[in-house]
């Protein structure tokens, strides 16, 4: 039997989302609830698949079932596809298993030719709408199917608005458009070499595919790397009867929102634009109508869109996002998914939908996505910041958080500018799918045109990122590279400030406070969450505050401390120099017992602010190369203190130098070649634990000492020989009954490969999947960005392996390693502290394999949690 390629939309229903894709299966489900849906047909996900499989062709088989699906909407609509007597036009477009919006292509008004246009023209007494479809399928079809650059279109467009002296599309008469349309296909003709294609056929054929090959675009890669969606799924296409919005004044296309998805507040939201077709709308080319003048001028129209926002809401039991078209006064539904929303207002949408009683906590839980959370930390202007901030201009606020940067222009300009560590804002008169790696690169985007359902919108909201849409006031030079707000001139490089939450935009820069949690329903989702994870959260933390405030957000524990951080503060650098050039043991000694009492009181406070949950501190990772004096002046400050001479310090420097220091003599080689190195280390860890124990009896102080970068069972013992022997003599000099375990980090795959044999000394694990990964890929964590680009674009990867963990390779040794160290001893604990415990899919894996906690930096604690919750309950 012959594979499906092909389903109608009455074949299918919202549970085929795998294979019909997330706007198939829903256009099937809204079909099934009988609302007004033009009919069409989806081809599948694994017909795109199979597109790739074949080297980028569509086959025999699924065009012939495109052609027999073809047949049957002609049947249902009671037209004719290319009939010059009764035609049938259709819009194509992508629908992927997971919602992206604006990432790949979208053809409208197929179908049309030259007869075509007369046909339409004739019978619907009409002609500028007909021959206004034809413009526009012309540049789309140009554009997404054969490459030729949208702009090019646009400038001649653009060109014809200021002959005529009107400022809007739909102000061009009838002729003009007719006049376009024949400078359109000189233009293609010029750009292609051959005339514009009039059979629908090839069309609908040649459309399918571009659509097909969209799901490799730049921009669609970048969004599914972000998204974590995986390029074997492929993406579905929708083939739809049109339905007009631009037919006129009773004519629209809309964007409507069962909630604000800004607040997340109990408030239908919708904009149309009268007269547009649905790229008007998503372009923000023209600010639409909004939900007042709607109810006001469109009564009937509101009062049908309300009915069908609450019956899709309860359906789906969730924020719905709806696409429409008002076609001559009838309203048809294109679309509905589940919202895009900021991070506050998912926590509101999800506790008020618990309130109602739609939803039960669980849902709750998996419903708020735990990257969103993020946001909620984000930075804001202070009042007493804006106090003496000058507004220039205000724009809708479409996405929260406080942007304060340089101007740029275009997304390489922040691209670039980003990766030269420059904070900037991307300024626009609207943003295109193309923008996408410099919206992201950028501290906040800022346009000109479009409302809340813009493109400039969405996809801020959905990565993020501080936007603030639709300040009409800004006026662009015509060079497009200086613009006028508040009767000022502002051009690249010039810096300015804005809010997201606010829409505000201001002159200058401004300081940026950073975010905080003061939220109930994120309070109440957050203890919603707690209740269904197994697994711990801990924190990367090295300083008091970063403890205090991991501690604020529900951290557990310390899950990281690294020491060496600690060892750069203050005069501390100059006694480890001391220690560096040293001749003898007890010259080392000497510089060491001055860093001891300052490590000391370093401990004291990370016990303090984890009030008695668990600490564990690395001990001394980093080669001592990294500490060396690096100008004549640190290294004169080093012959001051020690009495050596330059040369004598220069030849210390000159021979810890070495070809791969990320492998060569750090980690657990520092105290096997100078224990007196992990003896300091013992005594002010232990010191510290005791004078907080005796300060807080109600608390359980147990330091957990961690050995970094065994890979080799011996290592183990020799190092944790010197802890112990240093930590007993402590403990017995103060009379102390205080317990300590000793540890290792696994960071080395052979560590993993022999987690059973490290087990017997090691009394916990803990993986540092940063030197894992790059041990195990033999990548440079800090070099893999020259040619991690090179790889996504052969797909030889579709992610950052040091982002997101490599569950096939990595994690494989993770696996192993907890399985033998438990074999072992069965009670191993286990957890991770690499910085892979902040993203939310890794945390997933994380809970598979049985970790018992994983331990991130502060600000991404809320993100663990959420994530370690959503783990437990999908994996019960």
């Amino acid at each position: 039997m012959a594979n499906k390629w092909v389903y109608l939309f009455t074949e299918g229903n919202k549970d085929m989302r795998n294979l019909l894709g997330g706007k198939g299966a829903n256009l099937a489900e809204m079909t099934n609830l009988g609302l007004p849906v033009p009919q069409g047909f989806t081809i599948t996900t694994e017909a795109c698949t199979q597109y790739y499989e074949d080297g980028r062709q569509i086959n025999d088989e699924i065009k012939g079932q495109i052609r027999e699906y073809m047949e049957k909407l002609e049947a249902i609509s009671g037209k004719k596809f290319g009939d010059i007597e009764n035609p049938l036009l259709v819009s194509v477009r992508s629908g992927a298993r997971a919602s992206m919006p604006g990432m790949m292509d979208t053809i409208l008004n197929l179908g049309i030719n030259e007869q075509v246009v007369d046909v339409m023209s004739r019978k619907s007494n009409n002609p500028r709408w007909a021959w206004d479809c034809y413009r526009r399928f012309i540049q789309m079809f140009s554009d997404v199917v054969m490459e030729v650059s949208k702009s090019k279109f646009e400038k001649l467009i653009d060109k014809k608005k200021a002959e005529k002296g009107v400022t809007a599309d739909v102000d061009l008469t009838t002729e003009d458009l007719q006049d376009l349309v024949a400078q359109y296909k000189v233009l293609y003709k010029n750009e292609i070499g051959s005339e514009f294609p009039s059979d629908a056929r090839e069309q609908l054929i040649e459309a399918v595919k571009a659509v097909f090959r969209s799901w490799d675009n730049p921009r669609a890669n970048v969004y599914r790397r972000d998204n974590d969606i995986p390029y074997s799924w492929g993406t579905a296409v929708n083939v739809q009867m049109m339905a007009f919005g631009n037919m006129g004044p009773t004519s629209g296309s809309g964007v409507a929102f069962s909630r604000d998805p800004a607040t997340g507040e109990n408030a239908f939201y919708a904009e149309v634009l009268m007269n547009a077709q649905g790229e008007d709308v998503v372009s923000g080319a023209r600010t639409p109508m909004k939900i007042e003048e709607i109810k006001v001028k469109l009564p009937e129209i509101y009062k049908e869109l309300l009915e069908i926002s609450d019956k899709l809401e309860d359906h789906y039991r969730d924020m719905q996002d709806m696409e429409f078209t008002i076609e001559d006064g009838k309203l048809f539904m294109l679309q509905c998914r589940n919202g895009k929303r900021t991070a506050k207002a998912a926590l509101k949408i999800a506790c008020d939908l618990v309130a109602e009683g739609k939803i039960d906590k669980k849902t709750a839980v998996l419903a708020v996505d735990p990257r969103n959370l993020d946001t909620l930390l984000h930075g804001s202007f202070s009042k007493e910041t804006l106090k003496s901030a000058e507004q220039i201009g205000k724009g809708l606020p479409a996405a929260p958080g406080a942007a304060c940067g340089k101007i740029v222009f275009t997304a390489l300009e922040a691209k670039n500018a980003a990766a030269k560590g420059e904070k900037v804002v991307l300024v626009r008169l609207e943003t295109s799918p193309e923008d996408i790696e410099g919206m992201k690169a950028a501290q906040g985007i800022l346009t000109a045109r479009g409302g809340m359902t813009s493109h400039a919108a969405v996809v801020a909201r959905g990565m993020g990122a501080c936007c603030v849409a639709g300040c009409s006031d800004i006026k662009f030079a015509e060079d497009g590279e200086s613009f006028t707000l508040g009767g000022k001139t502002y051009k690249e490089g010039d810096i300015i400030s804005f809010d997201g939450s606010t829409g505000n935009i201001y002159d200058g820069a401004l300081e940026v406070s950073e975010g905080a949690v003061e939220d109930e329903d994120f309070a109440k989702l957050m203890t919603w969450a707690d209740e269904f994870r197994t697994m711990k959260v801990r924190t990367n933390a090295d300083t008091p505050e970063d403890a205090k405030r991991a501690r604020s957000l529900g951290a557990e524990g310390i899950g990281l401390c690294r020491t060496e951080h600690m060892f750069f503060e203050g005069d501390r650098i100059d006694a480890i120099r001391e220690m560096i050039v040293a001749d003898s043991r007890e010259e080392r000694e000497k510089a060491l017992d001055k860093i001891l009492p300052l490590q000391q009181g370093d401990f004291e406070q990370l016990f303090e602010a984890m009030e008695g949950n668990p600490v564990t501190i690395r001990f001394l990772d980093p080669p001592l190369h990294e500490f060396v004096p690096k100008t004549e002046e640190d290294i004169e400050k080093v012959c001051k203190n020690t009495g050596k001479t330059a040369e004598q310090v220069r030849a210390v420097i000159e021979g810890l130098v070495e070809v791969n220091p990320m492998m060569g003599h750090r980690g657990c080689r520092l105290p096997i070649a100078y224990p007196e190195i992990a003896v300091m280390q013992t005594k002010a860890v232990i010191r510290a634990a005791i004078k907080v124990q005796n300060a807080h009896a109600d608390w359980k102080i147990v330091p957990e000492i961690e050995v970094p970068l065994v890979g080799i069972l011996k290592e183990m013992q020799f190092v944790k020989k010197i802890i112990v022997e240093t930590a007993d003599a402590e403990l017995k000099a103060a009379g102390s009954d205080l317990k300590y375990e000793v540890g290792t980090m696994i960071e080395i795959p052979r560590a993993a490969l022999t987690a059973d044999e490290i087990a017997k000394e090691a009394e916990f694990f803990c993986f540092g999947t940063n030197d894992l990964t790059q041990m195990t890929f033999g990548f440079s964590r800090d070099d893999a960005g020259k040619f991690l680009d090179s790889y996504y674009d052969a797909k030889v990867l579709e992610n950052d392996p040091f982002a997101k963990l490599d569950t096939e390779g990595v994690g494989k040794l993770m696996k192993m390693a907890v399985e033998l160290g438990r074999k072992t001893n069965p009670n191993l604990p286990v957890g991770i502290c690499g910085e892979h415990g902040g993203d939310p899919s890794s945390v997933e894996f994380c809970h598979e394999i049985g970790l018992d906690y994983v331990s991130c930096s502060p600000f991404r604690v809320p993100i663990a949690r959420l994530a370690a919750a959503q783990a437990a309950i999908v994996n019960k």
